[in-house]
């Protein structure tokens, strides 16, 4: 089993500085100590440059997905370090960039330095290790005793150790002696030959009690490529607001696809189930269903990455590419 560990950045391998913690552990000796802990050989490189993941964005995507392919044929299974408040984005979007990738690709972390006492870093990357080793498939994000789908994970807490959730989906495994192994991930329908990531205009509009519509147009203004919408519940917007359906609906006739997502981490969006949502799917806004808002975010910069715009992004936001939306 030859296991191959990229570095992009991260509170992993960070160390104290008079500006805050900063890159600068001694990662690759570490990573040689734990895989030798482990009993499984690693090779390791670093992405250039190592990125803060609250910096990460749709090209840094694309530099772990190159970084990835570069090494397809010279390992049987990746271990990607990452920092912690962009993982389940990176994840996600390397899930869609990756469907013909026959090489397991687990995202890990932690939430304190490798150096700092009581450090989560070393359990959380000898379990990646070892999922990496019993040969888990996709892409996942092996975080505090969980092994999750990695379009299926979100943040759920900035510092407690089991950090990640997947919210509407089973976790893949669950770190034990023995291991207790789930479910294979889920799949989609993959897309063959996409172009790399680029950056996208996205708004994002997040609901809140008594936003008004010139809030909203001004968000929208000048006119984005797609918006996400973070509804209540199910789905729900006010809908009552004057002006507030029509603001969106003006997108929407302008050729930015509206996709509404919820605040709630659990959740299955349904537009159309209450009153309240109902007059934004007349305007022709779709659910994202039960993803996550990662998941949705990198999804919708990933279609947007392969020309896809409008009404024909609209059609994708409900079938699956990777096995990030339930059925």
């Amino acid at each position: 089993m030859r296991i191959h560990v990229l570095y992009t950045g991260g509170t992993i391998g960070m160390t104290p500085t008079a500006r805050g913690l900063a890159p600068g552990a001694d990662l690759h000796g570490w990573l040689e100590g734990v895989a030798a802990g482990s009993g499984t050989p690693v090779t390791v490189s670093d992405l250039a440059p190592l990125i803060d993941s609250s910096m990460a964005t749709p090209d840094d995507w694309q530099a772990i997905v190159d970084a990835l392919r570069a090494r397809r044929t010279s390992a049987d299974a990746f271990v990607v370090l990452h920092g912690t408040d962009t993982m389940a984005f990176s994840a996600a979007a390397v899930s869609f960039a990756l469907t013909d990738f026959d090489t397991p690709v687990i995202f890990t972390g932690s939430q304190l330095p490798l150096g700092a006492a009581g450090s989560d870093a070393a359990a959380n990357v000898s379990h990646a290790l070892e999922a990496a080793a019993h040969e888990a498939s996709g892409v996942s994000l092996c975080f505090g005793n969980l092994l999750l789908q990695g379009n299926r994970a979100t943040k759920a807490s900035s510092w407690a150790f089991d950090g990640f959730a997947s919210p509407t989906a089973p976790a893949l495994a669950r770190v034990g002696a023995p291991w207790q192994w789930g479910a294979a991930p889920a799949l989609g329908c993959g897309w063959r030959d996409p172009a790399p990531y680029r950056r996208c205009d996205i708004a994002v509009v997040t609901m809140a009690p008594g936003i008004t519509a010139a809030r909203v147009r001004a968000a929208l203004d000048p006119a984005p490529e797609a918006v996400i919408v973070r509804a209540y519940g199910a789905g729900n917007v006010p809908a009552c607001e004057p002006g507030l359906v029509d603001a969106f609906a003006q997108a929407i006739e302008a050729g930015a696809p509206v996709i509404v997502t919820s605040q709630c981490p659990q959740a299955a969006i349904e537009v159309g189930r209450y009153a309240t949502s109902d007059a934004l799917g007349r305007a022709g806004a779709v659910g994202a269903g039960d993803m996550t808002f990662e998941a949705t975010y990198a999804k919708v910069a990933f279609l947007l990455s392969q020309d896809v715009h409008g009404a024909d992004l609209a059609a994708w936001i409900p079938r699956s590419i990777a096995g990030e939306i339930g059925a």
